[in-house]
């Protein structure tokens, strides 16, 4: 079964390798349906297989059953599908993550139109390691439950909490409405990042790498740049995320 069609048509993930699949079975975001191991594997992981809901099966098999059912030779050797449970609309998770911040700073981010799965799950990493609150995806964005971008976020993308957009919304609209300040990540951005105070509630906008963000889309926004050394203007989105993220995090509060 092509994933694609296990994503699209039934609402599933697999989420891939021991480190991943222990934050699945920590998620309270998502359900554990089955997994399937390399029987080789099954010792050292049965500390992980005890926190399995009893109604989970466990399917033990040699490596090369392992690789024919999935396709291609799983080295990590364990798979499990997941099923994500109910996800909150964009409004709602914007007012959750000021709710639950007892008056902190608060950080999301939103990413539109990224369609690559590795910067998806790279951003998603950041996301969490730099103290977001949430990502806000817009239609155009691929699924970050991907099993690729769940690999590359390392388990970032089943514990950080994200909603998707209807096709046609205006990104910025639930921004606004929950009174966040979006600030545009872009090459030719009027301000250095370095010498962008922190808001209250900030809201990173992240586009792709070639086309980059809608012009008019930054027009509403505050534009940033990151300084970089002459002759280059860009870096991967992933990478600009981090270092953004980081500077938003730990960076100076505006008054």
């Amino acid at each position: 079964m092509r994933e694609r069609d296990l994503v699209g048509r039934q609402g599933l993930f697999i989420a891939e390798g021991e480190v991943v699949v222990r934050v699945l079975l920590s998620s309270a975001r998502h359900d554990t349906l089955s997994l399937l191991i390399a029987e080789k594997r099954a010792p050292a992981l049965a500390g992980a297989l005890a926190a399995l809901p009893d109604d989970a099966p466990v399917y033990a098999a040699a490596q090369d059953v392992m690789d024919a059912i999935a396709g291609f030779h799983i080295h990590r050797g364990i798979l499990a599908l997941g099923r994500p449970r109910a996800s909150p609309s964009a409004d709602t998770l914007l007012k959750e993550a000021t709710t639950d911040n007892a008056g902190a700073p608060t950080l999301v981010v939103m990413l539109v139109g990224l369609a690559n799965h590795d910067n998806v799950g790279g951003v998603f990493r950041n996301a969490a390691a730099f103290g977001a609150r949430a990502v806000i995806l817009d239609s155009e964005c691929c699924d970050p439950l991907y099993r690729k971008a769940i690999r590359v976020s390392v388990g970032a993308t089943l514990l950080m909490p994200f909603a998707r957009l209807a096709p046609g919304a205006d990104p910025l609209a639930p921004l606004l409405a929950a009174n966040y300040q979006p600030i545009a990540l872009t090459t030719d951005g009027a301000t250095s990042l370095a010498r962008t105070a922190r808001p209250q509630r900030a809201a990173l906008i992240l586009g792709p790498e070639g086309p980059g963000l809608d012009e008019a889309l930054v027009a509403r926004c505050k534009a940033v740049r990151i300084e970089m050394a002459p002759g280059l203007d860009s870096l991967n989105v992933a990478t600009a995320s981090g270092i953004a993220l980081h500077h938003f995090a730990f960076g100076s509060q505006a008054g």
